[in-house]
C-alpha cells in the first residue's frame, strides 16, 4: 500500500475480498492464487472458504475495477487448476455468465485470455454440457459485442476439444439466429463457428442449418469449407482430466498386441454425420394420401410421380420409426416395374428410408433385398448406381451375417450381370463391415469367390480375386493360407494385389478363447501326473500320506493295501498283520536287495510301496485285504 494508506493486510482474506476498496479486493485475489498454487492437494484448507461459498467468485470475477478484475479471474484459473473438480462443480454456476458478459468482452487482452482459460478449465476438470448451456443464452444478449465474444468462446471450445466431448447440437440450432444478426461482427464469428463445425462434421451439419441462410451465405461458406477441405481430420488438442488419468493408467504402446488393436480401433475416427445431431420427424404423415393406389397405376408417369412424392416426405435426416411395412411391400414390387425411371425412383426411396431409421431398417431387409439384387441385371449405369446405393444402405441398416445368405444365392445366379453386381455389393460390404465374418462365413465366402475365377468374364474372374483380397486383409495372410493353396500361382498373384490396396474397418484379431484352453490343461495334467497312477481323487489324497504318515495309514488299515487285484500269494507276508506299517515294509526292503533270487521281486517293488501304504486309507472296507496282503508287495 502507498504511504498514508491504511494496511489492510491483517484483515481476513474473505474480508478483504468483498472490500469496498479495490485495491484491497486486487491484493486478495493476488494473495489467493499465490495460496492456491504452493497448496499440496486440492483438499488443502486454502480452499475450503471458496468451497463453502461459490458466490465469491461471482463478483471477483465481475470485479468493477478491471484492473482488479484481471486478477480475480487469474486467481479463479488457479482455483480451478488445483482445486480439482469440487470447487470446479460447486461455482460453475456463479462465474460462466459474468466470465460471459464482463471477462471476454474486456480491452484487456490478459482478462481476456484468462477468462478464455477459465471456460476451458471447467469443461477440463468435468465435462462441456453444463458450459456449453451457460454460455448460450448469450446469444440473444443486447449487445451485439457480447453475442460475438460467447460465439469466439464457443469457437474455441470446439477447436480445442472437438465434437464428441462437445455435443454441437444445441448449438448449430441456434447458429441461424447469428447469422441472420445485423451486426457484421455476429455474423464473422458465426461463420468462423460454421467453419470450425465444418472441420469435424462435414456435410453432416449442414441439415441443421443450411436451408436457414441466404444464398449469399451458402456462397461465402462453401467457399470457406473449400479452404479445408483438404486438411487432414482434425483432433483433439485438450484432453479432460478424466481422460488424462486414462491415458495415465494405460500400458505404453505396444505393451500388448491386444490393446495396440483397441486402440487402433478407438482412433478410427466414427465420423460425426447428419443421422447423429438430428432429430427423428414422423415422415408417415407427410406421405401423400394416394400414394398406394398411384403406384398401382398402369400409367407408368403416375407411378413415377407417387414414388417421387415419397421421396420427399422420407429425404430428411433422422425418420422416426413406425410401421412401414406396406410402403416397403409397394418399392419391392417396383423393383420389378418394366420402366427403369420407376425403378430407379423406388431404390432411391429405400436408399434414403434405409438411412433415416438405420438399425429400425433391419427388419425390412427380407422384403427388399431380393427383388433389388434380381433388378441388378439392368446394364444402365445410372440405374445400377441407385440399386448399389440402395443395397449399400440396407446393409448398413443389418448386419453382415444377415445379409451374406442372399449374397451368396445371388453369386451363383445364371445372369452374369446378377452376379457382377452381387459381387461388387459384397466387395463393398467386406470393406465397410466393423465385424469380422467367422470361419464357416469366410470359408463360404472363398469357395464362392474361387468360383468366380473360372468364370470367362474377366470382370468376374477380377471380382473373385478381389474378394479373396479382401477377405485376406480381415483374416490376415496366415489364416487364408490354406484356401489359396489349390490356386495357380497367377491367381495367387492377382489376389495379393488385391490384398495390398484393399482398406478394411474389420480386424479378426485373435480372440481370448484360447487362453483359458490353454491354461486348464497345464493344471490338470500336473495333478494327475503327482497323483501317481490312479486318476480319482484319490490321487491327491495319495501324494500326501505316502511321505508323511505311512503308520497311520496302516493302523487305519491294518489287513493291507488293495492290489491290483490278484487272488493267490504266500502266506509269509500275510503273517506279520499285527505289525501293521513294519510288517509291509520289511519285506520290500528285503525284496529290493536280493535282486538276483527273485527276478519278480526286483521288477516289482519300486512301484507298489507308495501305493501299498497308501492303499488301505482307501481300501479298508473290501473283503480282500488278507488275500491281497502278499499279493501287495509282489504286484
Amino acid at each position: 500500500m502507498a504511504d498514508g494508506e491504511p494496511d489492510y493486510s491483517s484483515l481476513p482474506l474473505t474480508d478483504r475480498w468483498v472490500h469496498k476498496v479495490w485495491k484491497v479486493r486486487k491484493q486478495a485475489y493476488e494473495d489467493a492464487a499465490k495460496q492456491f498454487e504452493v497448496t499440496p492437494d486440492e483438499y488443502d484448507p486454502a480452499f475450503r472458504p471458496f468451497n463453502q461459498d461459490p458466490s465469491l467468485w461471482k463478483g471477483a470475477v465481475a470485479d468493477s475495477n478491471v484492473a482488479a478484475q484481471s486478477d480475480g479471474i487469474a486467481a479463479y484459473c488457479a482455483f480451478l487448476k488445483f482445486g480439482g473438480r469440487e470447487g470446479c462443480v460447486r461455482s460453475r454456476g456463479q462465474v460462466i455468465t459474468p466470465i460471459v458478459e464482463k471477462g471476454l468482452i474486456s480491452t484487456r487482452p490478459a482478462t481476456k485470455a484468462s477468462s478464455i482459460e477459465a471456460l476451458l478449465l471447467l469443461i477440463e476438470l468435468d465435462v462441456a454440457a453444463p458450459v456449453i448451456e451457460d454460455i448460450l443464452p448469450a446469444i440473444s444478449a443486447k449487445l451485439p459485442k457480447v453475442i460475438a465474444a460467447a460465439l469466439a468462446a464457443l469457437t474455441t471450445i470446439f477447436h480445442n476439444y472437438g465434437c464428441k466431448v462437445a455435443d454441437p447440437k444445441p448449438v448449430l440450432k441456434i447458429l441461424p439466429k447469428a447469422f441472420g444478426h445485423a451486426d457484421k461482427n455476429v455474423r464473422a464469428e458465426a461463420t468462423n463457428l460454421a467453419v470450425e463445425f465444418y472441420r469435424w462434421l462435414r456435410d453432416a451439419m449442414k441439415p441443421m442449418f443450411w436451408g436457414d441462410l441466404k444464398p449469399t451465405q451458402q456462397t461465402d461458406l462453401e467457399a470457406q469449407f473449400e479452404k479445408i477441405k483438404a486438411e487432414p481430420a482434425p483432433k483433439q488438442e485438450r484432453l479432460l482430466r478424466s481422460q488424462q488419468e486414462a491415458m495415465a493408467r494405460a500400458p505404453p504402446p505396444g505393451a500388448d498386441g491386444d490393446d495396440a488393436y483397441e486402440e487402433d480401433g478407438a482412433e478410427e475416427p466414427g465420423e460425426v454425420d447428419a443421422f447423429d445431431l438430428a432429430e427423428p420427424q414422423d415422415v408417415l404423415s407427410k406421405v401423400p394420401a394416394n400414394f398406394h393406389e398411384n403406384l398401382a397405376s398402369s400409367k407408368w408417369k403416375d407411378r413415377k410421380e407417387a414414388l417421387e412424392g415419397l421421396f420427399a416426405a422420407l429425404n430428411v435426416p433422422r425418420i422416426k420409426d413406425a410401421d412401414f411395412n406396406e410402403i416397403n411391400r409397394g418399392l419391392a414390387k417396383s423393383m420389378k416395374d418394366a420402366n427403369i425411371a420407376v425403378v430407379t425412383q423406388a431404390a432411391q426411396c429405400i436408399e434414403v428410408l434405409a438411412k433415416g431409421l438405420r438399425k429400425g431398417y433391419g427388419k425390412y431387409r427380407s422384403i427388399v433385398m431380393a427383388p433389388i439384387m434380381e433388378r441388378l441385371k439392368e446394364k444402365k449405369q445410372s440405374v445400377s448406381d441407385a440399386l448399389g446405393a440402395a443395397l449399400d444402405q440396407v446393409f448398413l441398416a443389418t448386419s453382415f451375417t444377415e445379409c451374406l445368405e442372399d449374397i451368396l444365392a445371388f453369386l451363383n445366379h445364371k445372369n452374369p450381370q446378377v452376379k457382377e453386381g452381387t459381387m461388387k455389393f459384397l466387395v463393398r460390404c467386406l470393406r465397410t463391415t466393423r465385424d469380422a465374418p467367422s470361419k464357416q462365413e469366410v470359408t463360404s465366402i472363398v469357395e464362392a469367390a474361387k468360383k468366380l475365377l473360372a468364370e470367362s468374364s474377366e470382370g468376374l474372374r477380377s471380382g473373385g480375386a478381389e474378394v479373396l483380397g479382401t477377405v485376406m486383409k480381415i483374416v490376415g495372410e496366415r489364416a487364408m493360407n490354406p484356401h489359396m493353396e489349390a490356386l495357380d500361382d497367377i491367381r495367387k498373384t492377382k489376389v495379393k494385389e488385391f490384398f495390398e490396396k484393399a482398406e478394411v474397418k474389420a480386424k479378426d484379431k485373435p480372440k481370448p478363447a484360447p487362453a483359458p484352453v490353454a491354461r486348464a490343461p497345464a493344471g490338470g495334467p500336473k495333478k494327475v501326473a503327482g497323483g501317481g497312477l490312479k486318476k480319482a481323487p484319490g490321487a491327491v489324497k495319495r501324494v500326501a500320506p505316502a511321505a508323511s504318515a505311512p503308520p497311520p495309514a496302516a493302523e487305519h488299515a491294518p489287513p493291507t493295501a488293495q492290489p491290483v487285484s490278484k487272488p493267490a500269494g504266500p502266506s509269509k507276508l500275510g503273517m506279520p498283520k499285527p505289525g501293521g506299517p513294519s510288517g509291509l515294509k520289511a519285506p520290500q526292503r528285503r525284496l529290493a536287495a536280493p535282486g538276483a533270487g527273485s527276478p519278480r521281486r526286483v521288477a516289482a517293488p519300486p512301484p507298489p510301496p507308495p501305493v501299498e501304504d497308501e492303499e488301505p486309507v482307501q481300501a479298508s472296507p473290501p473283503p480282500k485285504p488278507r488275500v491281497g496282503l502278499g499279493r501287495g508287495g509282489l504286484a
